[in-house]
Formats: structure tokens, C-alpha cells, sequence
């Protein structure tokens, strides 16, 4: 058990991303961001996309707001700052995916307390989401 593993927290479970269907019909991140600024998913998807094209500063700035976004969504959702956000669902990843990339930007920029700090939200939040985003 980690630190801040509270064993007695339901699992926070995020509504439908308000993107996820324009990015599943293939529209791109940066349309649907542009359309649905609440979408954890398409921030995510455009840090992803600019940490793979070496763009550290750009992948930061992605994937901080779509971290923020996600703590708007997860706090209207009774998140309390801690406690499982399950990454077996399904809406809960995009949240999930822009902190792994937040904790790679930052890490990438010489942030390194943000780096760690943000990596253990991640796997405080699922072990599994960790392992599944590699880290």
C-alpha cells in the first residue's frame, strides 16, 4: 500500500469524455480540443503527439491542461484528492493518459519534483494505469 492509498475511497468514475466520440470518428485532437476544451482526452492525445515529435515545452502545456481539466471532472465526480480513478474505465483515461504525459513533459524540462509528484498520483490513482502507460 502506498502513503496515500486510502483503502475505504470508492473508485471515482468519470462521465462519458465530452470527446471521445469526435476522436473515435477520427477527428483530430486538435479539432476536438478546439470544440470540447473539457476533453482529458484530446489534451492528452496532443501532449502524446508533441513528446513523440520532441516538442517538451508544447507536450507540458498539453498535458497540464489536460490534467487540470481532468481535476475539474474528477472533483464534480466526488473525487477528494485521493482514492482510485480506475483504468479499466473506460472515461477515466484520458485524465489518466495526461498525467502520464505530464509526468514525462515535466520530467523532459528538468521539472523533477513534478515528474515524481505526478507519477505517484499516477499510480496511487491505478497501479494498473501505470503499467499500462509505462511508468
Amino acid at each position: 500500500m502506498t502513503p496515500h492509498e486510502n483503502l475505504l475511497a470508492r473508485p471515482t468514475l468519470l462521465p462519458e469524455d465530452p470527446g471521445a466520440t469526435a476522436l473515435t470518428a477520427g477527428e483530430s485532437p486538435d479539432l476536438v480540443a478546439a470544440t470540447h476544451p473539457a476533453s482529458c482526452l484530446a489534451w492528452a492525445m496532443l501532449a502524446e503527439g508533441a513528446l513523440a515529435d520532441g516538442q517538451s515545452v508544447a507536450g507540458y502545456a498539453y498535458a497540464r491542461t489536460g490534467y487540470h481539466r481532468g481535476l475539474d471532472a474528477l472533483r464534480r465526480a466526488g473525487w477528494k484528492g485521493s482514492g482510485p480513478v480506475p483504468w479499466s474505465h473506460e472515461p477515466n483515461r484520458g485524465f489518466l493518459r495526461a498525467l502520464h504525459a505530464l509526468a514525462r513533459a515535466a520530467s523532459a524540462i528538468g521539472e523533477d519534483d513534478e515528474a515524481a509528484r505526478c507519477g505517484h498520483l499516477l499510480a496511487d490513482s491505478d497501479p494498473e494505469a501505470a503499467r499500462a502507460l509505462g511508468g
